[in-house]
């Protein structure tokens, strides 16, 4: 995967890869136009999944990010602050159950937002990667997980206006997929780019795995 590389500034510079690491394997052969012109239908089932799992409601139509946000419920986010505030830990399994809840919602997301045809699996990763290492005991800040979800306000500003293109996005990669079967590269990239997006902030913000501030980019 490109996030695994390190990366290079505009002035040649290096900077460090992001801890938080999510990319999806371009579909390139000829999709499914059926299935793409009903997916909000198809879709119903495993987003009923989902919503039992994550504990709320969920919402369609308001864009992909209305399903991380929604699902973010099942994710645990008070236990870990108070285990940081406490013991400056994070337990192994309530990390692991966090990944792969955001893993599995993830592959929800990119199903219905048309990046991928194959039905989400609840446990196989598919074309969908995300990945992050788990906090050794005390590298995390201690107090910062009380202000994280503050720090992170400028993000949701951009977010909003990056899912509202991502909206557009996703309808006209839609018409393409049903009259041509392909998904236009452009669009799929600036897709992939709002998922990483939001799983950076919600690593750092909600699921506390990382204090390495989320970068205001699309790009890994």
């Amino acid at each position: 995967m490109s996030g695994d590389a390190s990366e290079t500034g505009s002035a040649g510079s290096t900077r460090r890869p992001h801890p938080v690491r999510f990319d999806v394997e371009y579909p390139d052969r000829e999709l499914d136009r059926v299935g793409t012109a009903f997916r909000l239908i198809l879709a119903v089932p495993i987003l009923v999944l989902l919503s039992s799992v994550g504990g709320r409601a969920m919402r369609l139509g308001e864009g992909s990010a209305e399903v991380v946000l929604s699902s973010a419920g099942g994710m645990l986010f008070v236990p870990p602050l108070l285990m940081l505030l406490f013991r400056r830990k994070y337990p192994r399994w309530w990390f692991d159950w966090n990944r792969e809840l955001l893993r599995f919602t993830n592959r929800v997301i990119v199903y219905v937002a048309l990046l991928d045809d194959r039905y989400p699996s609840t446990d196989e990763h598919q074309a969908v990667h995300l990945d992050f290492d788990a906090p050794e005991d005390r590298t995390l800040n201690r107090w910062l997980p009380l202000v994280k979800w503050l720090l992170v306000v400028p993000h949701y500003v951009v977010l909003f206006f990056l899912d509202i293109a991502a909206v557009v996005a996703v309808v006209a990669a839609w018409f393409a997929i049903v009259f041509t079967g392909r998904h236009p590269r452009r669009l799929f990239d600036f897709l992939v780019g709002v998922g990483r997006w939001h799983n950076r902030v919600i690593s750092y913000a909600w699921i506390l795995v990382t204090d390495r501030y989320p970068p205001f980019r699309l790009a890994p």
